[in-house]
């Protein structure tokens, strides 16, 4: 019998092999973090560079709700290949924030859909929804500003970012920095805004890495870039 060729990895193949490689200690640092998957990332980037491009195997695998199999779902899918009301379903059902975090930047941002997504999820009540529309935004902030209008994010920053659930927070927190670094007009307020409201101002960091505290990120960066 010939081998089976990668074309015709099977779905209870891929999901056996991702069990295979489920490591409670991983796993039980994920959950602290919000995920819920305990398989190494190194691991499963080396079988989704194995797999190789299978729409319709990252379809399946997505399918099973599984976050690890939705990770490699993300890893090996066709972007183009989704519309708009389906990446906007995969969104409001990805559940933890690795998983929303690939969506939005290994896919969500190679489509046509991209900027529509973002106005689309900017202003959904829902805070998880809206955290990827903050997402987008602040990639818009570093890499394509014009149009958006600057003063009013941080206006909304100022107003809801100290009360605001934590994965929004998060988002929120993150297009204040961008504003600052990358906006030498406005890098005044948003200094002033991260002091003023002190949000990650005691996260815990590592030595050798930026704090997520916004003053502090902004400065750091700032500096790097030779002070502009």
């Amino acid at each position: 019998m010939a081998p089976t060729t990668l074309t015709e990895t099977t779905l209870p193949e891929v999901m056996a092999e991702l069990a295979a490689l489920e490591d409670p200690r991983i796993r039980a640092v994920n959950v602290s973090h919000g995920d819920d998957h305990g398989v190494n990332l190194t691991q499963l980037r080396a079988v989704a560079k194995r797999l190789k491009t299978q729409q319709e195997l990252a379809r399946e695998l997505w399918h099973t709700g599984d976050s690890a199999a939705r990770l490699l779902a993300l890893l090996i899918c066709r972007p183009k290949a989704f519309d708009r009301d389906e990446l906007d379903g995969m969104l409001r059902e990805a559940g933890t924030s690795k998983v929303q975090d690939w969506l939005v930047n290994y896919v969500v941002k190679k489509t046509a859909h991209v900027e529509e997504l973002r106005v689309l999820w900017f202003a959904d009540a829902a805070p998880v929804v809206a955290s990827a529309g903050w997402a987008l935004t602040t990639d818009r902030v570093a890499k394509s500003p014009d149009g958006l209008d600057l003063a009013g994010l941080l206006d909304l920053i100022e107003a809801q970012m100290k009360d605001a659930p934590e994965r929004l927070q998060w988002a929120m927190n993150h297009c204040l920095a961008q504003i600052g670094i990358e906006h030498a007009e406005y890098r005044a307020r948003a200094l002033a805004i991260g002091e003023r409201l002190e949000v990650l101002k005691n996260y815990p960091t590592p030595p050798g890495c930026t704090s997520p505290f916004a003053p502090a990120w902004i400065n750091e960066m700032v500096s790097r870039q030779g002070g502009r």
